[in-house]
């Protein structure tokens, strides 16, 4: 086999940990020895040990002199587990082959640093790029200090969320409806504005048997117009629940909290409503690295001015709704020039069920 096959089976193991290691990244590992396996492992779940050292737990021979194939680089830094790369050191291991390096600055490099010294041999960016789609969260977490946000939204073919009268159930398929589900329970937060809490009253939840985790729902709320006969209020003590605001209204507040819902007091925007930058590194302060946004064209909007928006998911109904009035997937006052349009690389698009998905990226020259 060669390092490649090794590799992708690595891969694999680390998806394991997806919706359950964050804030950490997907890591698996897989130690080789006399070209067998010996020990594989990966990182389960945050605060449990990382996946060399679970590799390391399942070896039933001596790692001595084993090749060891892990898709990030080793940790030497004390986190809630203590460092890798000392382990890996001690298990006599030879040669290590690493697919990326770490973007944490307490480890960038530094990892592969020691390992150097140690005499082991080392093999770096195989399979990098899936490496880096694998962990795209963590990376911009890392290197942007902020959530990694992933704007989903349901529309016809010419762009509309809902119609006129503000109807929109459904108009994605009970399948596309399904993995947006999926998604919903790999993420931190899911985030909406008080208008689709008004008007769909919704739960925010993924809508499976046994989610793997809930994630917490954030809710922008400029004027703390939330009703407390909401789903989400009356759930709040069950799920997690952040009401961002910019208005202070002591009772309705503390209604609210005793309700179990979270009240987040931000700065208003130059537009008057909620800071989305504040609502973004709020969110990081909690842990909170990846966000769903099913919003209106409103929230869209906004994020997409602020360059918060990262990753799409989209789905295409084979439908015209039409109307002037009629609320568009992207709202607010729009770019005036093509120059300064958000550009989008899409990576992927399929057919489900008759809805088109079209997933792909975001970016900007800001």
């Amino acid at each position: 086999m060669t390092d490649e096959n090794y590799m992708k089976m690595v891969l694999k193991l680390a998806k394991r940990g997806e919706g359950l290691v964050s804030p950490n990244p997907m890591v698996g590992a897989i130690l080789v020895k006399g070209n067998r396996i010996i020990g594989k492992g990966y990182h389960k779940r945050a605060g449990s040990p990382h996946a060399e050292i679970n590799a390391l737990k399942t070896t039933k021979e001596s790692p001595d002199g084993a090749t060891l194939y892990v898709n990030l680089e080793p940790c030497v830094h004390y986190g809630k587990t203590p460092p890798c790369v000392p382990e890996i050191i001690k298990a006599g291991i030879k040669r290590v082959v690493i697919s990326m390096q770490d973007p944490n600055p307490e480890v960038n490099g530094k990892g592969i640093e020691m390992l150097k010294r140690a005499g082991i041999s080392l093999k770096i960016g195989v399979l990098e790029a899936e490496a880096k789609k694998l962990n795209e969260i963590f990376i911009v977490n890392m290197e942007k200090k902020r959530p990694f946000f992933i704007m989903k939204a349901a529309s016809s073919l010419d762009g509309k969320i809902a119609t006129r009268t503000c109807d929109s159930k459904w108009i994605s398929n009970e399948e596309s409806r399904k993995y947006v589900n999926k998604v919903r329970e790999v993420v931190d937060g899911i985030l909406v504005g008080i208008n689709t809490v008004i008007v769909d009253n919704p739960m925010l939840i993924p809508k499976l048997e046994k989610p793997k985790k809930y994630p917490t729902r954030i809710i922008l709320d400029t004027k703390l117009r939330i009703p407390v006969s909401s789903a989400i209020v009356k759930t709040a003590n069950q799920f997690k629940t952040l009401v961002f605001t910019c208005d202070y209204r002591q009772d309705k507040e503390a209604k609210l909290e005793s309700m179990g819902v979270e009240i987040v007091r931000v700065q208003r925007d130059e537009n008057g409503r909620t800071s989305l930058k504040d609502v973004a590194q709020e969110l990081f302060k909690r842990g909170i690295m990846s966000v769903l946004v099913e919003g209106g064209g409103e929230i869209n909007s906004g994020l997409l001015r602020e360059g918060l928006i990262d990753k799409f998911i989209l789905f295409y109904s084979p439908m015209f709704i039409g109307g002037r009035t009629a609320m568009s997937m992207v709202g607010g006052t729009g770019v005036e020039f093509l120059k300064d349009a958000y550009r989008a690389k899409i990576d992927r698009i399929r057919c489900i069920n008759g809805d088109v998905c079209m997933e792909g990226y975001v970016y900007r020259n800001y």
